[in-house]
């Protein structure tokens, strides 16, 4: 009997008129997911994609990576049997022989509506022969053993276990968006569920090196590796800021440093986005997690930036985002130590409830565009590929309209 992964998505089912754009777009990454695994094909059958498997394809990885493939409600290893009732009973029985169990269930499901039998028809006479063959006890509500038949198209497949996808919209559904990457818990976290959504992200880590080590870098490298899991390859924009930071530090009253810096990052950011082709912003921020990250000082630094500025985790507490950076494999990197710019020159009394007008007349003291461009200028690009063939390069600050990936 034929193998297949059968996968099942749900969201991506009820986009009316833009579904055909949905589903080519979930069938290209999980081709794209599964570089390197010997695989027979990946193709769009009626509410479905098929991963056509090799006698060689190895069940583990092909199952480790459809399970970070974004628009996928659950997958199912399978096998493919004629949809004539004598026949597919025969082929459930075959397959059976292998399977230990005191109880069971069958769950038909009937996409095919032409199908001469319903799916509880098609219940009864499974279970029927389940029974009569081997003598086990049917149990609709706690099974020991389900046997799934779902009839699609010109397609009956077989198949018992369910693994649960990560849901959400297939990336680059969505646009692109900016994220800033700190290189702490929070950010990783945001862009992962920004990532959800649909959204191909480009991100952007501020530095103070020389005046930091190079381990936050370092950091920010490991976490879009690990979040290349989810969209394959991405665009690291690593913007030196310490020159920025002291221009703060010598013109500007200390208590609005954070708010002046965070607005300085939005501006360079939103450069560089706006050099991406990008429509948004992201950033980690959680309403009242630190001084930053109060309301009033939300508006006010959100206000410095003209782009859609996203905030996915402005309403999780931090149990709630560690619990999810421990699910994508980000907290176990981003609670390593380092210094990064965010903890350089912060002032000991922090501005908690900034107004708009008041950081104004605090910015006018400052050669605002000048140390936007110059951030801009120095930065470099790193491309993180997740594949071999994708190999990663360092380049110089994009020009307007050129950004590749």
């Amino acid at each position: 009997m034929e193998r297949f992964f059968l996968c099942h998505y749900h969201e991506v089912g009820l986009k009316g008129s833009n579904r055909t754009f949905f589903e080519n777009r979930l069938r290209s990454n999980i081709t794209r997911a599964l570089t390197g695994i010997p695989i027979g094909g990946v193709r769009r059958i009626s509410g479905r994609i098929l991963v056509e498997l090799k006698p060689e394809s190895s069940f583990e990885p092909i199952a480790q990576r459809l399970g970070n493939i974004f628009g996928l409600a659950s997958f199912s290893p399978s096998w493919l049997s004629e949809q004539d009732v004598e026949p597919l009973t025969q082929n459930l029985l075959r397959l059976l022989d292998d399977q230990c169990f005191e109880s069971f269930r069958i769950q038909a499901r009937r996409a095919n509506k032409r199908y001469p039998l319903n799916s509880q028809e098609l219940n009864e006479k499974l279970g029927a022969a389940v029974v009569k063959s081997y003598r086990k006890k049917v149990d609709l509500e706690t099974p020991e053993l389900t046997c799934y038949v779902d009839i699609v198209e010109k397609f009956a497949f077989l198949y018992f276990e369910k693994f649960r996808g990560p849901g959400g919209l297939p990336v680059s559904t969505s646009g692109r968006v900016l994220a800033l990457l700190s290189g702490g818990i929070d950010s990783p976290v945001a862009a992962y569920k920004i990532m959800k959504r649909g959204c191909r992200v480009v991100f952007v880590h501020f530095h103070s090196y020389p005046h930091t080590s190079l381990e936050s870098q370092d950091k920010v490298r490991q976490l879009v590796r690990v979040l290349n899991r989810y969209q394959f390859y991405s665009r690291l924009h690593l913007v030196p800021f310490a020159d920025c930071q002291q221009q703060v530090v010598a013109f500007t009253p200390a208590e609005t440093r954070v708010i002046l810096y965070r607005r300085l990052m939005l501006r360079i950011a939103e450069r560089i986005a706006l050099r991406e082709g990008a429509q948004a912003l992201v950033t980690g921020d959680s309403l009242g997690q630190v001084a930053s990250q109060t309301l009033e000082n939300l508006a006010v630094i959100g206000s410095a930036a003209a782009l859609p500025l996203l905030r996915p985790c402005v309403g999780e507490d931090k149990e709630e985002i560690i619990q999810l950076a421990r699910k994508i494999g980000t907290f176990e990197i981003s609670i390593q130590p380092d210094v990064d710019c965010c903890s350089l020159f912060v002032p000991r009394h922090p501005e908690t409830r900034a107004r708009g007008a008041g950081i104004e007349r605090v910015e006018q003291q400052l050669d605002l565009e000048a140390m936007i461009e110059r951030a801009v200028s120095s930065s470099r690009i790193e491309k993180l590929g997740l594949f071999a063939e994708e190999p990663e390069q360092v380049s110089p600050i994009s020009q307007p309209g050129s950004a590749g990936l």
